[in-house]
């Protein structure tokens, strides 16, 4: 088996509709040299029963990392699956959003030593998400405007921008745009070392700016951020978010608070050194 180019990493949880929609956007890439880690938050047995039904006619490679359900535990399932990642190079997104056929090609082409990617998603309301088919993801209609226009999206066309722009528009987009470069774990890119060296993903943190954090750690190591929210697509499928909660929030924020206030570089509740003996007593 040939060592991919890039492994795509992605969370989901009960949820095998959109995890398929999911599926469909990479099987519809413009490349395939790359694998796919689905990183399994605990979902029961219907997730393995579809990734085994379609892993034979998948045209990259499929891995299926799980843990056991104790509730929201995305930080450390994401660091299970950096653990498992083939790749020197890896991608997040999210198992609820559709990726477009440019989507790893672009990640990959706009990589640079020292640095990660930030882009973001465009989000779709219920209706639109549910008239979504393999069909409309294979032909790439469901990137286009007028069948968003006509499937329910009313969002402004500076919003609608980081769907439709073109290689110039997108490229001043990125330029102009008020919003700050940050790890998004809906679509975001980096060399899997440096994942590795900030020692992963916080486990303490639940829902609500956990992949944030982790940039920060990557910024205090020395790693820059590169925007590119509008040159990498990705529609985000509407769901309940029934994990939400406001004490959970307001305790990331804490933690985000103070990584980035001290500078800190490895998290001590992520990956342990004896995970990755490789790098044990490196520094960033």
């Amino acid at each position: 088996m040939s060592t991919p180019t890039a492994s795509v990493i992605f969370t989901t949880y009960n949820s095998t509709e959109w995890l398929a929609r999911t599926l469909d956007g990479f099987a519809a890439q413009t490349r395939h040299d790359f694998e796919v880690i689905v990183a399994d938050d605990g979902s029961e047995r219907e997730t393995r029963d579809l990734l085994e039904q379609r892993r034979d006619s998948l045209p990259f490679d499929l891995q299926h990392v799980w843990q056991p359900d104790e509730g929201f535990r995305k930080c450390r399932i994401l660091n299970k699956a950096l653990l498992a990642a083939r790749a020197d190079y890896f991608i997040v997104t999210d198992g609820d959003c559709i990726a477009r056929a440019d989507f790893v090609d672009t990640h990959l082409r706009m990589r640079k030593p020292g640095h990660y990617l930030s882009g973001g998603y465009f989000k779709l309301p219920m209706s639109t998400s549910k008239a979504v088919t393999p069909e409309l993801i294979a032909d790439q209609t469901v990137f286009d405007k007028r069948w968003l226009r006509e499937h329910g999206v009313k969002a402004p066309w500076h919003k609608l921008l980081k769907v439709t722009a073109t290689d110039s528009q997108a490229r001043w987009a990125n330029r102009l745009t008020p919003a700050t470069p940050t790890w998004n774990g809906n679509n975001a890119s980096t060399w899997t070392r440096h994942a590795l060296e900030v020692r992963g993903f916080d486990e303490r943190m639940g829902y609500g700016g956990q992949d944030v954090e982790f940039g920060y750690r990557l910024v205090n190591a020395g790693v820059r951020p590169i925007m590119i929210r509008y040159s990498t697509v990705a529609l985000h499928l509407d769901h309940a978010r029934g994990y939400k909660n406001a004490e959970g929030i307001a305790y990331n924020r804490r933690i985000r608070a103070h990584t980035k206030r001290s500078g800190i570089t490895r998290t001590e509740h992520g990956l342990r050194d004896e995970d990755i003996p490789e790098l044990s007593g490196t520094t960033c």
